[in-house]
């Protein structure tokens, strides 16, 4: 569930040099009617849209994180993990929202390629790091799915390595496997300095 986002924290700047925009898993096998459906998954999309176009205008870099399973990965029941089979590499399930609007320079992000290894966090055996400091980022906005798993782990690894957190209220939604799972998520968030805001105002 949206969670209220304080006034104050509403009147953040606008993305600058030095910002780059993160979207986590928008993945057809995460929205209705996929295999690991997230409640009212598609509702994100029209707010990060907007904010695709902007980090576009302004030449700033956008990367967009998938899970890219092999069919032996070991988050799936079938293997011993909690989840359904979901997001195989190379299956329509696996493919960004044909709505989302990404740019033509947006970098992908490729996690859970190991069979024998989950990765919740877009950094998580990745080069995203990497590629975020070759261009001297220092804040990331995120948005995505779900809250309480691939965006918290996002969120977290992102503070850790240093960068500030801007998280889109309105461009996040949770699983819920527990109630209140994603309210949860977002108070973590918030408690480490993640800054939640709007992307539609």
């Amino acid at each position: 569930m949206e969670k209220q986002v304080n006034e104050k924290k509403k009147q953040q700047a606008m993305p600058a040099p030095g910002d780059a925009l993160i979207l986590v898993d928008i993945q057809n096998d995460f929205l209705p009617g996929g295999a690991l459906a997230v409640p009212m998954g598609d509702e994100i999309i029209a707010p990060l849209n907007k904010m695709i176009a902007v980090f576009e205008e302004s030449r700033l870099p956008v990367f967009a994180t998938r899970d890219w399973h092999p069919s032996n990965h070991c988050s799936f029941k079938n293997n011993g993990g909690p989840w359904p089979s979901h997001c195989l590499a190379r299956n329509s399930g696996a493919e960004f929202a044909a709505s989302l609007r990404l740019p033509s320079t947006f970098t992908v992000i490729s996690k859970g390629t190991t069979p024998s290894k989950d990765a919740y966090s877009g950094f998580e055996g990745t080069e995203l790091d990497n590629l975020l400091r070759s261009k001297k980022i220092k804040r990331v906005y995120v948005g995505g799915l779900a809250t309480d798993y691939c965006v918290l782990n996002t969120v977290r690894d992102a503070i850790r390595l240093g960068y500030s957190v801007f998280l889109y209220a309105d461009g996040i939604r949770a699983v819920n496997v527990r109630p209140q799972d994603g309210d949860r998520a977002i108070e973590e968030m918030e408690k480490m300095g993640a800054v939640l805001i709007r992307a539609e105002n």
